[in-house]
Parts: structure tokens; C-alpha cells; sequence
């Protein structure tokens, strides 16, 4: 049987739309006031066509609203069961509530054949962001035990997945290879079968030499806002959006709601009546797949690009006004730009700074580097130059070869 169609899956939300939202509303004075801005009145939350008529939020205005209206925006309940809060850069803060998988990645981990007879290394950070924490919640939700490696050493993550013969493995593709490179160089045979890779590119050379060395390698998509967005099948054609939270592609001037494959930002709504997330748009650009396909969903054709200025650099966001609060108050720098590009399946960052004429460029490269280690949390190489080219703060080099 295929496939409902983008409409079809849509419309399977009306009920959740009426049940959950006018209610969210009355509770979350944020959200009441998104609805006050533009109109409507929480009665007016109908169905999912209804929902075209409120515009996308962008992570910039859930900045500013957060700024203005702290943590949440109130766009989180008073009496939600909030378990854990994190900070994503922005910063942005997110509330884990006290639910079991509450970023709903679960359905993603089991497509990939995740279960109770798994060890998992999860390699997401658990510092601050939510990824390693999401990731973990839905390993044991599928009933697997979780090694909590994060973005650490490799030589111990390698000596640990040997000695507790890791079955499985949960992070970025990047950090993958350098993880089974670290164990061919020191001759050990891990025992990872399975892996479940997001927050970056899997382009077709990486995953050929993933599934080399680790029998299934799927890819997934989500935020650390909205969580699980789309995962792959076994067919590795597109990602199958989740029957959890309505996933849709959304006309970049309008912002309604298309279903004929053009491209368009991805927004999203979850249905939490403590927590809502309604249309929020996450900046990426994707598009439905036209072609027949099988599942309990749609699907969507993958990451295809980004609506704003925010670039995407080792599975978090690089953005130009957090990089101008970063770099703009050192002295004795006249100019600078970020450069992104790839080496070995790996992004490697690096700062041009032009120095003013007189500054200690020895001290001025010392101070820069931490200012963006510190301040932007990225590692990257800084390099003086006497000119930049014209453009904005941020080039990005990559190829996705």
C-alpha cells in the first residue's frame, strides 16, 4: 500500500489541531499572543488550513520573543512539567518535559532496527544542547542501554565500544568515520552494526564508506525545538515525515502550505497542549517527493538548504549576528569573515582576521580564538590576511560530493 499524500497526512492533524491548541492557547500566553497578533482567537484552530492564516515563526523571532519575554516566550505552560532546560546557540532555550521520548525519535531508532538487545554509543554533546539527551531518551525508550560518549575522546570512545562491544551508535557521520578510523589504526574490530546519523550532510561517498564498515547507516532530520522531523527507510529514498507532529513545506513569500514538490521552508507544528510548537519554521528549505513510495507517511526530499543566513557547521548553527557579538568588541580587528569548508568528510572552520594597522597580531589571534571557542562554542582555526574578499561574514566553501 503507498503512502497518504502531503494533503492526506495533513488532514490527519484536523482532530489534533481542535483538541490540542485552542486549549495550548488559553494556557501559554505567548502562543495567545501570536494568535491576537495575527487575528485570530483560539476557537478559530479548526483544522490545518486554518493554521495558514497565523504566520511562521523563525527562529530570529523566537529569539527576540524569548529575549523580551524570558526563558520561554511563554510559549511554554506555567505548569508544564518541565524536567530539564537546555541553551542551543542564539541563545535559545529549550524545555524537556517530563514525558518518555519527548522529542519522539523513537519510531526513528527502530526503523534503523535499534532495540532492547543494543548497546548504544551515543557521540551527540551533552553540554548544554539537547542532542545527546534527546538521543538517549529515545535509545531507552526502544529499550537499549546507552553509553553516554558525547564529542570526547576517541581513543577511549574506541577502547570503550571494544571492551563493552557496542552494538550500535547514535551522532554525526563525520564523527563516525573518525570513531571506526581511530579503531582500524589502533587494529580493533568494533561491533557496531547499526548507526542512526543527523545533524549534517551524509553525502553518497560518506555513506559508501560508512556501510563499508557498519551494515545500516540511516540518516534522520530534526531541531532541537521540534525534535524527530523525518528518518529513513529501508528504501533510503527521502525521509518519511513522523505521525506525531505535522511536518510541512511552506511557500517562502506566502507561507502557506504546498504539496506539489516545489520547494520550500519546513515548519513545523507539535501537538503539546504544555508546550505547543506551531509553525515554526526552521530556516531549512525541502520539498514533498513526487514519486510513489510506500510507509505510513510521506516523505520529504532531505536537507536541500538554508531560507536565512545561518549556516549549519558541525551539526549546530553558525549565525552572523551571534558572530558579530562574538568578534565586533575585539580590538585591533579591521575586518574578518568565518570560511567553512570540508576535509576528509569533516567541516573544518577558520577565522581571516584582518589586524588594524599597530595591533599585536600574536595577541590578537590568541584573543579571537577564544572569543569564538568561548563565545560561539566552535573550534577553529584563525588566520591573519591583509584582505577579505566582498561578502558577508560567513562563506561557505563546502561541496557535498
Amino acid at each position: 500500500m503507498g503512502a497518504p499524500s502531503p494533503a492526506e497526512y495533513a488532514r490527519s492533524f484536523d482532530a489534533q489541531v481542535r483538541e490540542t491548541l485552542p486549549e495550548a492557547a488559553r494556557r501559554c500566553a505567548g502562543f495567545a499572543r501570536r494568535l491576537e497578533a495575527a487575528g485570530l482567537t483560539p476557537d478559530d484552530l479548526v483544522d490545518v488550513a486554518a493554521l495558514d492564516r497565523l504566520p511562521v515563526l523563525t527562529k530570529d523571532e523566537l529569539l527576540e520573543r524569548q529575549q523580551a519575554d524570558p526563558p520561554f516566550a511563554g510559549m511554554v505552560a506555567d505548569d508544564a512539567p518541565v524536567r530539564r532546560v537546555f541553551q542551543s546557540p542564539g541563545p535559545l532555550y529549550e524545555a524537556e518535559l517530563d514525558v518518555d521520548d519527548p522529542w519522539r525519535w523513537a519510531p526513528a531508532l527502530e526503523a534503523a532496527g535499534f532495540g532492547p538487545d543494543d548497546l548504544v554509543l551515543n557521540a551527540f554533546g551533552y553540554h548544554l544542547s539537547p542532542a545527546g539527551a534527546m538521543f538517549e531518551q529515545a535509545a531507552l525508550a526502544v529499550g537499549a542501554r546507552v553509553v553516554p560518549g558525547g564529542v570526547g575522546n576517541l581513543d577511549l570512545q574506541v577502547q570503550a565500544c571494544r571492551d563493552l562491544e557496542v552494538t550500535a551508535y547514535v551522532g554525526l557521520p563525520s564523527y563516525l568515520k573518525a570513531l571506526l578510523e581511530k579503531a582500524e589504526e589502533q587494529g580493533v574490530t568494533l561491533a557496531i552494526a547499526r548507526a542512526f546519523v543527523t545533524a549534517e550532510p551524509l553525502p553518497p561517498s560518506l555513506r559508501a564508506w560508512l556501510t563499508e564498515r557498519v551494515p545500516v547507516v540511516r540518516q534522520g532530520y530534526g531541531t532541537a525545538e521540534t525534535g524527530n522531523l523525518g528518518y529513513e527507510g529501508e528504501a533510503l529514498d527521502g525521509l518519511h515525515v513522523p505521525t506525531d507532529a505535522l511536518v510541512q513545506i511552506c511557500d517562502l513569500t506566502t507561507g502557506e502550505a504546498v504539496d506539489d514538490g516545489r520547494e520550500g521552508q519546513v515548519v513545523v507544528t507539535v501537538f503539546d497542549g504544555a508546550a505547543p510548537v506551531v509553525r515554526f519554521g526552521t530556516g531549512d528549505l525541502s520539498a514533498w517527493a513526487t514519486d510513489e513510495g510506500a510507509g505510513p507517511t510521506p516523505r520529504i526530499r532531505g536537507w536541500l538548504g538554508r531560507v536565512g543566513d545561518a549556516v549549519k557547521v558541525r551539526g549546530m548553527f553558525l549565525h552572523p549576528r551571534q558572530i558579530a557579538a562574538a568578534m565586533d568588541p575585539i580590538e585591533g580587528v579591521a575586518a574578518y569573515r568565518f570560511v567553512i569548508d570540508r576535509a576528509d568528510h569533516r567541516d573544518v572552520l577558520r577565522c581571516e582576521v584582518v589586524p588594524t594597522d599597530g595591533a599585536d597580531t600574536d595577541a590578537l589571534a590568541a584573543v579571537a580564538h577564544e572569543r569564538i571557542q568561548h563565545r560561539l562554542r566552535f573550534n577553529a582555526t584563525v588566520e591573519l590576511v591583509e584582505t577579505i574578499p566582498e561578502g558577508g561574514p560567513i562563506a561557505d566553501e563546502r561541496r557535498w560530493e
